[in-house]
């Protein structure tokens, strides 16, 4: 509900400015300066409650719950009532434990003068009076568990829950509603878009399965695919004297007797080239009536010629019915005039004659010679190629056949080409609405690719922008990084900049951002500056850098994390998915795993030699996946300290630096600053980078740690940074390279 009401205001702020009630917004400000419920966030009101607990501040304790009381606990049902007194006894103990243990006993004396008529006839304060009179009260049995920090985390958590549950089922007007509306529409509109594309895909396989039922893959023999020049009359005269069949047999058992075993006949007319269509052959027609009238061409082929799919008729095998129906086309009657044509359906069908005399060669399934299996082998290429646009496939087997299911399909790849240089980051919202991609001369671009690729806004900076990232709530807030030491908040609605926030002078280059998920902070990576270029390679010796946490409400600096041995440059960082845990990636090759509930680091290891440069939770997160400079993919167990679980050596195309070439012995070369690699939603697979595209590698439990399934290719330059957003059965792939083209690959899972 905060996250509504926080909303609300900025849309009933702007409705205010586009009318120009300039007063009325002053009064809202202000208004909302001094709002006593914090705008509905419960986070909020404890703070502002534990602020009274620590200043000794009885009276403002006292009003502000009052405040509540009339405000919201009030509204509340009889059978409630006791769950308020029992919260509102538990803050008055709270208070007085926390004067005791900061030493001030006339705080202390103070509230039970105060409270003496309110509480004294009470029976669970009975026992507290005598609480200032003790020595050590925190080693008595009664107020000894008051004094355990459990006892204190217990009451705020259950005063947090408290709250928030009141405020979900609190009445809410009409426009607070909005808010969810547009995310309700969202949803359904994101789930609308998916069951098309499993819709889509599902029509595309079951085509695909029937025209394989009956569609032969496999190109013909020369002399048949001749066979078309004779034209549909003489296939007539042919097959009008052929007897009618009762037992069927699949086209493909037909078509193995006719494998290459001569050689054509030469100099009857012009050759059919190799990619003629096998429905040109009349295979499964009905037997028409004997010497049927004289029609035009096209007549003939619609009322008689059937696809090569229909099944051939026969009630022998296939190679004597070739036999008898080569034996009855050249028994032609004698009354047909005279006519080169006709002689040369003779001396054709003599042709055939010899070539059916010969034993006959072996079916497509099986491996022939090499001289025997040249068309086949030329099929074989062309159904994979033509697999690969429709559907994912396997490798062609010995004989053209297909391997086993591959885990995605490809459903599509489109193009995103607005940026006129290489790319650093390429990032997808938590909605999957909407992409950011930054490139190396500052320009960001944010664009939407749904229903089509739309660019939505495009921002210019007059300072070099190093890192981005997407906030989490709400998700159409952008935190952009610079190189002089500043953070901006952009939002991507207004097409505006909220805020700027100084990070450091003396670490002025914003590396890396991660915005937790909770939205209500986000970390920021500062270095100073290492005296080379961007794109060039790092210096050997790391730079100085810092770690710092910012609330993203008060634009405010929270803490500095502590980094040991030495303050060093941190290049990528990582949550899990509540916020509890933080991974850092260095550039000394440390890994560093903060518990973000302490603020503390937890635990540090050596990770890699030289920079480590990207590093993400596992699905489980029970394990940290990173790449460094090495070229190494390794993961490691975060139950053990600088355990290994896997550790496999990668490309240089998929780890950097990475090098394009020009004309003259010109090379550009990009130091990795944007996401190495991407998880899909079931954390099974990873997308790496690659010098002609994206790589997607199933990861294993043994040797070697990943096994590749999929090339997304469609790249002329080194993808430099990767994405994946993942939404039920189908995701989408993003690849940036260094000729600033984002490709965008649709893939639809195939479930197992």
């Amino acid at each position: 509900m905060g996250s509504a009401v926080e909303r609300t205001d900025e849309h009933v702020r702007e409705y205010l400015m586009y009318r120009g009630f300039t007063s009325t917004m002053k009064h809202l400000d202000t208004e909302i300066k001094a709002d006593k419920e914090k705008g509905f966030r419960v986070d909020k009101i404890i703070d502002q409650l534990q602020h009274f607990v620590l200043n000794f501040d009885l009276f403002g304790l006292k009003e502000y719950w009052l405040y509540l009381d009339r405000r919201l606990f009030c509204r509340l049902e009889d059978v409630y009532r006791s769950t308020v007194n029992k919260l509102r006894t538990s803050l008055y103990r709270y208070y007085v434990i926390n004067t005791i243990q900061k030493g001030n006993l006339e705080k202390t004396q103070e509230f039970f003068q105060k409270q003496a008529s309110e509480l004294q006839s009470q029976v669970e304060w009975r026992d507290w009076f005598i609480l200032p009179f003790i020595p050590t009260p925190e080693q008595n049995p009664a107020f000894s568990p008051y004094f355990s920090r459990q006892w204190s985390d217990t009451f705020l958590v259950s005063l947090h829950n408290f709250l928030s549950v009141l405020f979900q089922c609190m009445p809410q007007p009409v426009l607070l509603s909005f808010d969810a509306e547009v995310q309700k529409m969202t949803s359904l509109t994101e789930e609308n878009e998916q069951l098309r594309q499993l819709l889509f895909a599902l029509q595309t396989e079951s085509r695909d399965q029937r025209e394989g039922d009956v569609m032969v893959h496999h190109k013909l023999p020369v002399y048949v695919q001749n066979m078309d020049r004779l034209g549909d009359t003489e296939l007539d005269l042919v097959s009008s004297q052929r007897p009618v069949s009762t037992t069927t047999t699949s086209s493909r058992n037909f078509f193995s007797t006719f494998l290459p075993q001569g050689k054509r006949t030469p100099g009857k007319g012009p050759q059919v080239t190799t990619g003629s269509s096998p429905s040109q052959l009349a295979v499964g027609r009905k037997d028409p009536p004997t010497n049927p009238p004289a029609k035009c061409k096209e007549a003939v082929q619609a009322k008689e010629v059937k696809p090569v799919s229909s099944q051939a008729s026969t009630s022998e095998p296939a190679s004597s019915q070739s036999q008898q129906l080569t034996n009855q086309s050249t028994n032609q009657p004698t009354n047909q005039p005279s006519h080169p044509r006709h002689k040369r359906i003779q001396e054709h069908e003599k042709e055939r004659k010899e070539l059916f005399s010969k034993p006959p060669s072996q079916t497509p399934e099986k491996k022939g010679e090499a001289g025997e299996v040249e068309p086949l082998g030329e099929a074989s290429s062309d159904s994979l190629d033509s697999c690969s646009n429709s559907r994912s496939c396997g490798g062609a087997a010995e004989g053209g056949g297909l391997s086993v299911e591959q885990p995605f399909i490809k459903l599509s790849q489109e193009e995103y080409g607005e940026h006129h240089s290489s790319i650093m980051h390429c990032r997808v919202d938590c909605s999957g609405r909407r992409v950011a991609s930054l490139d190396v001369d500052g320009v960001i671009k944010v664009w939407s690719f749904n229903p089509i690729m739309q660019t939505k806004a495009t921002i210019m900076s007059k300072s070099p922008l190093l890192s981005l990232e997407w906030a989490t709530k709400p998700d159409r807030l952008l935190l952009l990084g610079s190189g002089v030491g500043t953070v901006r908040l952009y939002d991507t609605d207004a097409k505006k900049n909220l805020y700027e926030m100084n990070i450091d002078e003396t670490h002025p280059r914003i590396l890396s951002l991660a915005c937790s998920p909770s939205g209500s902070s986000f970390v920021c990576s500062a270095a100073a500056r290492s005296g080379s270029v961007d794109s060039a390679p790092r210096l050997p010796i790391p730079v100085s850098g810092q770690l710092l946490l910012w609330d993203t409400k008060t634009v405010k600096q929270q803490l500095q994390f502590s980094l040991e041995p030495e303050p060093v440059a941190i290049n990528c960082t990582a949550f899990n998915h509540n916020g509890n845990l933080l991974v850092t990636g260095a550039a000394d090759g440390v890994i560093r795993l903060f518990d973000m509930q302490r603020y503390e680091s937890a635990m540090s290891w050596r990770a890699h030699d030289g920079e480590v440069y990207s590093v993400e939770f596992s699905y489980d997160e029970n394990t940290v996946f990173s790449i460094g400079e090495d070229g190494k993919f390794i993961q490691w167990n975060i139950h053990r300290c600088g355990v290994k679980q896997s550790d496999q050596v990668l490309p240089q195309d998929a780890t950097g630096p990475f090098i394009l070439s020009g004309y003259s012995g010109y090379k550009q070369v990009q130091v990795p600053r944007g996401r190495l690699f991407a998880f899909d939603s079931e954390g099974q697979h990873i997308l790496t980078c690659s010098s002609t595209g994206g790589l997607i590698y199933r990861l294993t439990n043994g040797e070697p740690a990943l096994e590749s399934v999929l090339s997304l290719g469609g790249h002329k330059a080194p993808v430099v940074t990767v994405d994946w957003c993942s939404a039920v059965d189908c995701g989408t792939c993003l690849t940036a390279s260094m000729d600033g083209k984002i490709k965008l690959s649709t893939l639809l899972a195939q479930k197992s």
